[in-house]
């Protein structure tokens, strides 16, 4: 069954973005995260061992939960990805996999900056748009992006923590992506336990 990851998105507002140095750390740290109730995971192909976590997190995931894989830029990509069971896939930017993923019915959020790159990215399959890295010109630039595409779902990725993320949603976000300053070091063997705590911050912060 095709998930709709724009309406979940748009549900939760939050995306967790796990990228470590060490697959049995990513792993514990998806995991945790999903335990606290974040409930959208995607495990960075820049991880080792991405694809083995993605298999190993989503055995485990409740109900509901959604997990996908990030970094996503080749044909080849999507392909070991969808055998690892990702229900998504997000891209740095507007690269071939978009295409690719689409056409087997995986949603994909798509990386882009500009409004060109925004369209682009509809026009070859992306359910969402990941405005990245959007701290570039912050909120004010994510209103201005959305303006003449009011029908695009955006997601701000890239330098937003707990304090930036108010004026994201209030500018139009549909959700937030997060990794640093939500995951920290978890995913490359780093303290789980600060990981859990910073999950129940973020999770509180984009409840409505």
């Amino acid at each position: 069954m095709t998930v709709d990851l724009t309406a979940e998105l748009a549900a939760t507002r939050l995306l967790a973005i796990i990228r470590g140095t060490d697959t049995a750390a990513a792993i514990a740290a998806g995991t945790a995260l999903l335990a606290e109730g974040v409930s959208i995971v995607e495990v960075a192909l820049t991880t080792p061992g991405a694809c083995e976590a993605i298999e190993a997190i989503r055995a485990t995931a409740p109900a509901g939960c959604l997990v996908g894989a990030g970094t996503v830029l080749t044909a080849a990509d999507v392909a070991d990805v969808a055998a690892a069971g990702a229900q998504f896939v997000v891209t740095p930017a507007v690269v071939e996999s978009i295409g690719e993923a689409a056409r087997r019915g995986l949603p994909v959020a798509a990386g882009a900056l500009t409004p060109s790159e925004a369209y682009a990215a509809v026009r070859q399959g992306a359910s969402a748009v990941k405005l990245f890295p959007a701290s570039v010109g912050g909120p004010a630039y994510l209103k201005a992006v959305r303006d003449p595409f009011p029908n695009i779902p955006f997601v701000a990725v890239g330098g937003v923590g707990l304090a930036e993320l108010p004026a994201y949603l209030a500018a139009g976000a549909i959700a937030v992506g997060v990794g640093g300053p939500l995951v920290g070091d978890a995913a490359s063997g780093g303290d789980v336990d600060a990981l859990r705590e910073r999950a129940r911050a973020f999770v509180a912060a984009t409840r409505p």
